[in-house]
């Protein structure tokens, strides 16, 4: 073995990397040349993994065959290389995992489920690289330049048509629909964002590169598809990445705008409400993928533009170091040489932890109703963040020592931020609510709860609010307390507990307790909001998480 010494990231120690006598580059690495005059040469590891390379390095590479050492491959390339300089470029490409020990072994095959830390599932489902070649002279025109203006005007004529008719799109939002209605938004969601990705491997195609994969994904806990362009990295110019990255969000402003600006010719009621409910969801998607915090489109435009790759990881490193060397000392590096690297690293940390915490708000009032269940669902998520969160401490701690933190600071920081967390869950009061709905039966207004919420926290005289509930808003109509808790155990259609109407709705057994209406709602059924009181977050996340598992 020879032995290159490197220091580890982000500190100034020295360390040492082993490397095979004879190295060759693994298997599923391929060095292409430069795609014009002037652009880089690129080695690729697998599917999604590039690294843009000078020309004597490409040449280092392509001479990795396994059967010279360090001095024979220092001779044979010859001038401007030495043996020293062949040695530390060696000990820089087996860090990135380019190169094998020489044994043999064949490349592995494409995994069709792949994990994308921390929080995305990614089942690949088609891979369109042949396809989009053998259609590139037919799809042709739908990347010029003329129909991306065309687009564009589609789509801020739907915005127009949507702000000039307030008050359908609030009937829109804030009202129940049939299922079909919810059925019909769902498939023609899922078919624009197809066509999203279809835009990207459309233009990548275009521009000469080759789409690896596409497929859906669980992102954050919400469903989603994708495309994987990583392959725009070969090419020449940052314009084509960044159009590349935007135009998936362009397809789909298109869809929306389009969409929207067929509702006036709607007739009032389900139909319209059903086109208005698409195109408001097709144009939030289109606006939350223009975040640049997460790795979606807007991200991938930024950091086409700036020309970095792995953006995102080193600003998060910047900012994890400056955290470490605020809270912990110590000296470290920048992987990063921007002023703005560090905030914008921690709003890339703080953005994903409130998409999650977003997320389990989203679910948890549902979780709440599957009793047992639910709870072991929110209770697998709630431990995965923990691990993420302890994980991403035990790094810090790990860089901490090796930048030369002391010892008593590291435990001193680590004693305020234990007291810290007891102190916020001990002593910061959020409002307890709980979810359900209401309905008149023989005149009289009755709350219905599902058997695995909290009844014993329900007593006389406690607020609810009688609401009607859409799939984005809730609209309070009415106002009630409860008049005992005599409660009864019967069946209810579940739809008032959702935004759904239908006509022979399936029941689910319910507790009916009667309420005394101090505002007489709107509908004759719909959703209700218990307000039991203030709680800590400590028996806030004791109730939802430990609680029912002893239901």
């Amino acid at each position: 073995m020879t032995q290159v010494r490197r220091p580890p990231a982000g500190t100034g120690a020295v360390g040492v990397v082993d490397l095979p006598e004879r190295c060759r580059l693994a298997p599923d690495v391929t060095v292409h040349e430069p795609t014009e005059e002037g652009a880089s040469w690129i080695i690729q590891r697998g599917s999604s993994h590039y690294l843009r390379v000078g020309a004597d390095v490409a040449r280092l590479a392509r001479s990795l065959d396994g059967r010279r050492d360090v001095d024979e491959l220092a001779v044979h390339l010859g001038r401007p290389w030495s043996a020293e300089h062949v040695r530390g470029a060696l000990g820089r490409l087996w860090e990135t995992g380019l190169l094998d020990d020489g044994t043999d072994r064949a490349p592995e095959r494409p995994r069709r489920v792949t994990f994308v830390p921390p929080f995305t599932v990614q089942v690949t489902v088609l891979r369109p690289d042949r396809l989009l070649t053998a259609l590139r002279p037919v799809l042709a025109p739908l990347t010029t330049r003329h129909a991306a203006v065309l687009v564009a005007l589609v789509a801020a004529g739907g915005l127009v048509a949507l702000a000039a008719r307030p008050a359908v799109l609030t009937q829109a939002l804030g009202r129940p629909l049939p299922v079909a209605a919810y059925v019909a938004v769902l498939l023609a969601f899922f078919t624009s964002t197809v066509l999203h990705e279809f835009g990207h491997a459309m233009l990548l195609t275009r521009y000469g590169g080759r789409p690896s994969r596409m497929g859906v994904m669980l992102f954050y806990l919400a469903p989603a598809c994708f495309c994987d362009v990583t392959d725009a990295w070969r090419l020449p110019r940052n314009r084509q990445r960044v159009n590349i990255a935007l135009v998936g969000v362009a397809v789909q402003g298109g869809i929306a705008g389009l969409a929207a600006l067929t509702t006036p010719w709607l007739p009032a009621g389900p139909v319209q409400d059903t086109v208005v409910l698409f195109s408001v969801v097709v144009y939030v998607s289109g606006l939350l993928n223009l975040v640049p915090l997460v790795k979606l489109d807007g991200y991938l435009a930024l950091m086409s533009h700036l020309d970095i790759p792995y953006l995102r990881d080193r600003a998060v490193t910047d900012a994890r170091r400056a955290l470490a060397r605020l809270f912990l000392g110590g000296r470290y590096a920048r992987a990063l040489d921007r002023r703005w690297s560090v905030p914008f690293g921690l709003a890339c940390l703080l953005f994903p932890a409130y998409l999650v915490a977003t997320g389990l708000a989203m679910w948890t009032g549902m979780l709440s109703s599957w009793g047992l269940v639910g709870a072991v669902v929110f209770s697998t998520l709630a431990a995965y963040v923990v691990y993420l969160l302890g994980r991403g401490a035990v790094r810090m701690v790990r860089e901490a020592r090796q930048a030369g933190a002391r010892t008593w600071r590291i435990a001193l920081a680590g004693a305020v931020l234990t007291a810290a967390t007891g102190a916020l869950l001990m002593l910061v009061e959020v409002p307890r609510t709980i979810s359900g709905g209401y309905q008149t039966r023989d005149g009289q207004v009755e709350l219905l709860l599902p058997p695995s919420a909290d009844l014993d926290t329900l007593e006389a005289g406690t607020p609810v609010r009688l609401q009607r509930g859409g799939l984005a808003t809730r609209a309070v109509t009415g106002a009630a307390v409860v008049a005992d808790t005599d409660a009864v155990s019967t069946e209810a259609p579940m739809t008032v507990f959702t935004p759904i109407t239908m006509a022979d709705a399936p029941t689910a057994a319910v507790v009916a307790y009667p309420l005394t209406v101090t505002e007489r709602p709107a509908d004759p059924a719909g959703m209700a909001q218990v307000d039991v009181g203030q709680v800590t977050l400590g028996r806030m996340l004791f109730l939802t998480v430990v609680a029912p598992w002893g239901r």
